[in-house]
């Protein structure tokens, strides 16, 4: 498996530290607000690199962080009459939350950064012993960025083209203008915490660093976060670690590319800033995460509203060739010995797999991923039309399963055939009054209400056929008719 260092710049193959094992780390947001969709980008390319990952039978050990201590929270609490803490736990539920919506999986370990104090402190004072961090009258603590003679590796920058200060202040008490701060002394009114040098709390660009030393060990297999983060905050945290621990932080640096809005950079100034609730309010996720994961993770990811209308068709026929191939296996006679439409499709579904990896073992290629599965969709579609009722079920079954695991590697979700076993228990009632059913199997029930309105329609008795449509739907289920008969399957 080959995966681009933002390091190194090239491809490498993966060799895990430990055989099977893969240890990684994601830096988290700043809980301050809602999230944009171009933090829910990087979010979504690491949620399917870490999925692809277990998917081919690594062990992931995945850690992201919470930032909920700020100068962005400090100045959101002030402007809204709270504190700190309220906005930062309010914002860190939002931001859960949404990733649920999302279909992002939890990470295996999720530090906050206000309960990670004392393993900053820690580095930091150990950075002081080594010589590479000095504290100031005021009680702030900087890095001595001079002093560490590798720094720079993971940018490819040197001192003359750095510029000091991004969320850093630069004020008189430094040696030098590139030093960054550690700990910054109280200032009125702000979360703070003891410190041997003064109350105070951690710089944005220490906590990363102690808390992948604490929950995941140095070096790390990947460390991963928005190409915006490479200088200066991955690059001050790889210093740290190295002049901490004498290790470098990350065998491997992985960085998304920047997402714009019709073209044009996303800034509230523009009016093309959306946060990822807003676009989820409006569009299923599944087609917000089919529509990112057609542009490479490391590519300009291009967002609009028009292209999400488009994917959100093309997820539909996704979905609805997985029914379908589940609807015929359902409805196909006793197998016999396959014939060579049967063979035809079951060597594609081979295929599909075996492209699907080779894809995505060529640094996560989402984009040729997906293309690997609608090959599939498409395969399938000519059988199904082609055999019309002369279907194999364990064929048809076998090409569901695949597009569903491989769709699955993706996040996203493809509903099964409203003939499972989940069928809405009101089917029964619904059967009972429009077609005098005795049983109680909501499975028959779906068959009776389908064959009472097929002939209601027969008939021309359209009144009797749009009830039975009308109660189907009011139970959350749609009737679908195709060339070989109606069926149910869920809303979307």
């Amino acid at each position: 498996m080959l995966v681009y260092n933002s390091q190194t710049h090239k491809k490498e193959e993966l060799e895990p530290i430990e055989p099977g094992k893969i240890r990684m780390y994601v830096c988290g947001p700043t809980v301050y607000d809602q999230i944009h969709i171009g933090n829910a980008r990087t979010f979504l390319a690491f949620d399917v690199i870490r999925r692809y990952l277990m998917y081919k039978g690594y062990q992931v050990t995945f850690a992201q962080n919470l930032t909920d201590v700020d100068d962005k929270i400090i100045n959101r609490a002030n402007e809204t009459g709270r504190t700190a803490a309220e906005v930062a736990e309010e914002c860190s539920a939002a931001f859960i939350e949404q990733m649920h919506r999302f279909g992002v999986l939890d990470p295996d370990i999720r530090p906050r950064a206000t309960h990670e104090i004392e393993a900053m402190q820690e580095m930091i004072s150990l950075l002081i012993e080594r010589g590479v961090a000095y504290p100031v009258p005021s009680g702030d603590v900087y890095f001595s960025v001079r002093a560490d003679h590798n720094y720079g590796i993971l940018s490819g920058r040197s001192l003359d083209q750095m510029r000091a200060g991004e969320r850093v202040e630069v004020n008189d008490e430094k040696r030098d203008p590139f030093d960054f701060a550690l700990w910054k002394a109280a200032k009125p009114g702000e979360p703070s915490w003891p410190s041997p040098w003064g109350d105070g709390r951690p710089g944005w660009h220490t906590e990363c660093c102690a808390m992948i030393h604490r929950y995941l060990g140095c070096p790390i297999d990947i460390h991963g976060g928005g190409a915006d983060l490479i200088f200066p905050h991955h690059e001050n945290e790889t210093a740290q670690a190295m002049c901490a621990w004498d290790s470098v932080l990350a065998n491997t640096w992985m960085h998304t590319g920047m997402l714009r809005v019709d073209g044009e950079k996303m800034s509230k100034s523009l009016g093309n800033f959306y946060t990822l609730k807003e676009v989820l309010d409006k569009y299923p996720a599944d087609a917000v995460r089919l529509l990112m994961l057609q542009t490479h993770y490391r590519a300009p990811l291009d967002f609009s509203f028009e292209r999400l209308e488009g994917v959100a068709g093309t997820l539909e026929r996704l979905q609805t060739c997985a029914r379908n191939l589940r609807w015929a296996a359902e409805r196909s006679p006793q197998d016999g010995e396959l014939n060579d439409a049967d063979r035809a499709l079951g060597t594609q579904i081979d295929t599909a797999r075996e492209e699907f990896c080779r894809q995505m073992d060529d640094d996560f290629n989402t984009a040729g991923g997906l293309a690997a599965i609608f090959s599939l969709v498409t395969a399938a579609n000519t059988y199904l039309a082609d055999a019309a009722d002369d279907t194999s079920t364990a064929v048809c079954l076998r090409a569901a399963d695949m597009l569903t695991e491989l769709a699955d590697v993706m996040g996203i979700g493809l509903s099964r055939s409203a003939g499972d076993d989940d069928l809405p228990a009101g089917l029964v009632d619904l059967a009972r009054e429009q077609a005098g059913y005795e049983g109680t199997s909501a499975a028959e029930a779906a068959e009776v209400l389908l064959a009472a309105r097929q002939q209601a329609r027969a008939e021309k008795n359209w009144g009797v056929a749009d009830a039975i449509r009308d109660g189907i739907g009011a139970l959350g289920l749609v009737v679908e008719d195709t060339a070989a008969g109606a069926r149910l399957h869920r809303k979307e």
